[in-house]
């Protein structure tokens, strides 16, 4: 990547992490509140997001192959993986951006979840080639198989009736609406600037795979890692991938939020409890993050906004497991959160 747009993906990067924090962005909550209270607010709010890069992304794509957009296959692994982020993204109390976030504005349970969804999104990885060959339909891509105008028109009228769904008839706070709007925006920009829509967990993924690799361990070998792209993403440096270098600048964004605000949490305690199932969250939430093809940014939101049929069915496929995730919260796998 052009060194000059580098800079660019950093600085979006921060901004989109000042704005989870000044906002008080969280999709983990979003989704609790939808479940326990049937409160779909803020979830709704969220799809401000994709319906705001979706006339940035589905036309500028479809008239310049350098800019790609996120399609995946529906089928058993996006299904599958879906549901293993639900219960992991519960358990930890974040999803990828809000582990992100939560460890800029210095919570400790996050420094233990990150390394292990790393660590989770590389065993991910080894099991997608298998996963791949599980029942599927195959990429339902709307601009592909209607053409861009047709594509755009249908996923922002899917966009407006799976918000009604979740509102039933109730009206997001300004906030949430303003949140929307803003990250929407910055969303379209990072497509303009990096080429691809925004994502989260591959970054981290190539992390843990290229601090395994340090550590002796041969990747190369595997099915996913021999193939061109990911190969190469193996050797370049991290700062030359949008992802990775997207993730630090949503850390380092929250970060400096959170200490303008001065909102850290460096001070607060962590039980062992806690510790263990941040780690088991961090490791669900990577694996079923590369098996669904990303988070609920890079398979939800980037997902819709591209046009693909993934990111809604993605959004359906994750509340089982968000809903599992809070049984086991009930019976006191995890402490209270707020």
């Amino acid at each position: 990547m052009a060194l000059p747009v580098l800079p660019l993906i950093f600085a979006l990067s921060l901004a989109l992490g000042a704005c989870f924090v000044v906002f008080g962005v969280g999709f983990t909550a979003a989704f609790r509140r939808l479940l326990q209270a049937g409160d779909g607010r803020d979830l709704a709010a969220a799809l401000l997001i994709p319906a705001i890069a979706a006339p940035v992304i589905i036309p500028i794509s479809q008239l310049n192959p350098d800019y790609s957009r996120f399609t995946a296959p529906l089928g058993l692994s996006l299904l599958l993986g879906a549901m293993l982020f639900g219960v992991g993204m519960q358990i930890a109390n974040a999803c990828g951006s809000g582990t992100l976030v939560a460890a800029g504005q210095g919570a400790r349970r996050m420094w233990i979840t990150l390394p292990f969804f790393c660590l989770g999104g590389v065993l991910g990885s080894l099991l997608l080639p298998t996963a791949l060959t599980w029942p599927s339909l195959g990429a339902q891509d709307l601009p592909t198989q209607l053409g861009a105008p047709a594509a755009l028109a249908a996923t922002e009228a899917a966009l407006a009736a799976t918000a009604a769904i979740l509102l039933r008839g109730a009206r997001p706070a300004r906030r949430q609406l303003v949140a929307g709007l803003v990250i929407g925006i910055l969303a379209a920009a990072w497509f303009i600037v990096a080429g691809e829509p925004w994502g989260i967990t591959m970054g981290l993924t190539v992390i843990g795979a290229q601090a395994l690799q340090a550590l002796g361990v041969n990747l190369s070998g595997f099915a996913f890692w021999a193939s061109g792209g990911a190969a190469d993403l193996l050797r370049a440096p991290l700062t030359s991938m949008p992802s990775a270098l997207g993730d630090a600048g949503l850390l380092c964004g929250a970060l400096l939020a959170a200490a303008w605000r001065r909102e850290l949490r460096f001070g607060q305690p962590i039980s062992r409890r806690d510790a263990g199932t941040a780690a088991l969250g961090g490791l669900l939430m990577g694996i079923g993050a590369r098996l669904s093809f990303g988070c609920n940014i890079g398979a939800m939101v980037s997902g819709m906004a591209s046009g693909s049929l993934h990111g809604f069915v993605w959004l359906a496929a994750v509340l089982p497991g968000c809903w599992l995730g809070l049984r086991l919260r009930a019976y006191r796998l995890t402490s209270p959160q707020p």
